[in-house]
């Protein structure tokens, strides 16, 4: 009998089976560190806004341009004047240049024009009192009794802002991962797992919208954290 080849045969017989058994427990490993679990956590605010920018667009018409331009700075000085009155800072207050149209230089109307000119006016309030101004906009019916064509002007719309989301940053994001761990620890009690260290986390951007269409003054921010756990038995 070869001893010798016996002897190397077991040899290779043994290396093999450690091998595999490396193997196994090294793709055992490699298995278990890959179950992971994705989830994310909301957190939402309702907040008031802080500033509001009320534009206040009027219109006024006419064929004798400067004294359109006279009534323009009289109507001016008449909002002006109303919202000084009703406590609005002068520094909150400004007038924009007047843009005119020359309603007779449009060369594709064939018919005929009741006047020539257009102009249109600006008063705008940026204004941190914002329950004020608000309550203002409410009122600006008095300025239409003064005969004051207040036009709704889509390109210059009222606009209600919150500008202090530092203030509420930590807190909501503290939250958010709070609640997607909540979610993890639940996904993992229900796979008989728990849930180990941090893979990934990645935090969302934070929005700002109004609540509803009716009440653009009050604002909701949302921020979604997203975290990847590993899962271990």
């Amino acid at each position: 009998m070869n001893y010798r080849l016996v002897f190397s045969s077991i040899i290779i017989a043994v290396g093999l089976l450690a091998l595999g058994l490396c193997l196994r427990s090294g793709l055992k490993s490699f298995n278990d560190s890959q179950r992971t679990v994705e989830v994310r956590g909301l957190s939402t605010r309702e907040v008031p806004a802080n500033h509001v920018t009320w534009p206040i667009v009027f219109k006024l018409v006419g064929n004798d341009l400067p004294q359109v331009y006279t009534n323009v700075s009289a109507t001016n000085d008449t909002i002006v004047r109303f919202l000084r009155d009703n406590g609005i800072d002068p520094k909150d207050i400004s007038v924009s240049a007047p843009q005119m149209t020359d309603l007779s230089a449009d060369r594709y109307n064939n018919q005929p024009i009741p006047f020539n000119y257009s102009v249109t006016s600006v008063v705008t309030v940026s204004s941190s009192e914002v329950t004020k101004v608000h309550d203002l906009i409410n009122r600006q019916g008095e300025l239409m009794k003064r005969g004051i064509p207040i036009a709704t002007d889509y390109a210059n719309p009222i606009k209600y802002d919150y500008t202090d989301l530092n203030s509420i940053k930590p807190e909501m994001i503290a939250e958010a991962t709070k609640n997607a761990r909540e979610a993890a620890e639940k996904f993992a009690s229900d796979s008989q797992s728990k849930i180990g260290k941090i893979k990934y986390a990645r935090q969302g951007q934070f929005t700002i919208e109004d609540r509803d269409t009716y009440t653009p003054y009050i604002k909701e921010v949302r921020v979604v954290t997203t975290l990847v756990y590993f899962l271990e038995d």
